[in-house]
C-alpha cells in the first residue's frame, strides 16, 4: 500500500522530513536559506517547523516509534 493511502505511513514520512531538514539546516545552514521560495521552499519551511517545535516533534517522533515498534 502506499503512504498516500495509509495514514501513519504518511505521517511517518512527514516526521521523518522534518528532523532532516532541520539536521541539513544545522549542518550548512546556506543550503536551505538560500531557497526559501519555490518548489524547495518547502524543505525550508520544514526546517523552520522543526526549529520552532522542536519539543512537540520529539514527542510525536517517540509516539510514532513507539507505535511502529509495539503495535504494529
Amino acid at each position: 500500500m502506499s503512504t498516500i493511502f495509509n495514514f501513519q505511513s504518511l505521517l511517518t514520512v512527514i516526521l521523518l522530513l522534518i528532523c532532516t531538514c532541520v539536521y541539513i539546516q544545522s549542518l550548512t545552514p546556506s543550503v536551505l536559506d538560500r531557497n526559501k521560495t519555490g518548489l524547495l521552499g518547502i524543505f525550508w519551511k520544514y526546517a523552520r517547523i522543526g526549529e520552532q517545535k522542536s519539543p512537540y516533534v520529539a514527542v510525536c517522533s517517540i509516539v510514532m516509534a513507539f507505535s511502529i515498534l509495539f503495535i504494529q
